[in-house]
């Protein structure tokens, strides 16, 4: 009996180890351990593809080996091409060393990361598999007109079902992926704006010098842009109008992050983000909160939705927002509606109640009325405890989590005496 219960724990605990590591994988850790890959490790950080590659599951990287990779960059291709290329080589399904010698019919289309950017066209960002007779493998860009001129060489690590890394014999050629790519300072970001649905925010930001100037500055270090669409920023216009010009500066500097964040980023460091705007004592910042693949940006006043991408190309990033974000520094939050008052209690009431009523008294006085939502705010609380509280909620969960778990591998070790 206590062996079988024996039994019975050491699977369960087997499970439990499994469940634990199933979905984590680091793709630069992984290929540290080939220093015959480095170059491609180190570019796939560069071009902040490792991220992308480790939040995602079911995935497979085309890794090329270093003198691979030097034939690549004797091109003098840019890092923004490099990224485009690199991104080619990244399959969004699972293809390990036995599943390219069972593909049904010897063929098979897969989807790329560099697809899934939006930036290729047609059918320029997937990749033809096909598996030969006598066991060769070969992997072409289907812009390539068909040629497979890259062969599978070995496979490098497996996680069955979750991350397969596999070196193929040379970088695979495609005349979109290898297209010039422009750097950040030729980008025109308020036409990238204007041109998908943000066009009122981006006239607006192109007639203020000064804010217009600021994104500027910082293209090339690196900029994260959450864009209003249209209809709500419209909407808004009437209240940014009976903004000063300073903090009509500041506004608009507050939808401008000074640093390249990817939307994987953006999934994986939830908390308090500075702006454009933030100056010493003037904080203008948010907290950045995702649930699920669902991302959201907070502050005091409201909370609004990243809802698209309009160009992920580091070291910029554009997103668009399904509201107008409100820094609690110019506007303040409307209070919720105050309760009915208490009807008057009788003469021989308890004290306990009516200590009660007083308590709520007391509190209900200290909340003095605000003006509405979206009213400029004239000196608004900076509350320092209110702009940690999303950090340490986020940081007790993932502590408890942490705490569960190893809660749970003792109690299951104590069985197991």
């Amino acid at each position: 009996m206590m062996g079988q219960r024996q039994h019975v724990v050491l699977l369960i605990f087997s499970a439990f180890l499994l469940f634990q590591t199933s979905n984590a994988h680091n793709i630069t850790r992984l290929l540290a351990k080939h220093p015959s890959l480095s170059t491609f490790n180190h570019y796939l950080t560069l071009t902040h593809l490792a991220p992308e590659i480790n939040r995602r599951t079911t995935i497979t990287v085309l890794a090329l080996d270093n003198a691979a990779m030097s034939s690549l960059l004797d091109k003098n291709p840019s890092i923004y091409t490099i990224k485009n290329i690199l991104s080619l080589h990244v399959l969004l399904d699972y293809f390990g060393a036995k599943k390219l010698h069972q593909i049904r019919n010897g063929t098979a289309l897969a989807a790329t990361m560099f697809q899934a950017t939006g930036v290729a066209p047609g059918v320029s960002g997937f990749v033809n598999i096909t598996d030969f007779k006598g066991g060769k493998v070969g992997f072409g860009a289907e812009d390539n007109g068909g040629s497979l001129n890259s062969f599978f060489v070995k496979s490098v690590e497996e996680l069955p079902y979750n991350i397969s890394v596999i070196q193929i014999s040379k970088a695979l050629p495609s005349v979109v992926a290898e297209a010039p790519t422009p750097g950040p300072s030729e980008l025109n970001i308020t036409g990238i704006m204007s041109a998908h649905g943000c066009k009122v925010f981006a006239d607006t930001l192109l007639a203020n010098p000064e804010a217009m100037r600021t994104y500027e500055d910082n293209v090339n270090g690196g900029l994260t842009v959450f864009c209003p669409m249209d209809d709500p920023f419209k909407a808004f216009l009437p209240k940014y109008k009976n903004l000063t010009a300073s903090k009509k500066a500041s506004f608009l500097e507050f939808f401008g992050v000074p640093v390249y964040q990817s939307l994987s980023m953006l999934k994986s460091n939830n908390g308090l983000m500075n702006t454009l705007a933030t100056d010493g004592a003037s904080k203008f910042d948010f907290t950045v909160q995702n649930e699920g693949e669902e991302v959201t940006l907070k502050t005091r006043v409201n909370t609004v939705k990243i809802t698209g991408t309009l160009i992920d190309e580091q070291p910029v990033a554009i997103y668009t927002i399904d509201k107008v974000l409100m820094p609690k520094e110019l506007f303040k939050a409307a209070l919720s509606p105050a309760p009915a008052p208490a009807p008057e209690e009788a003469a021989d009431a308890p004290k306990g109640s009516k200590s009660k009523t007083k308590s709520k008294s007391k509190t209900k006085s200290k909340a003095a009325p605000t003006p509405d939502s979206d009213s400029p705010a004239e000196s608004p609380d900076d509350d320092p405890a209110d702009q940690v509280a999303d950090d340490d909620n986020a940081a007790m969960c993932f502590g408890a989590e942490r705490l569960a778990v190893v809660g749970l591998g003792f109690l299951l070790v104590f069985f197991l005496l």
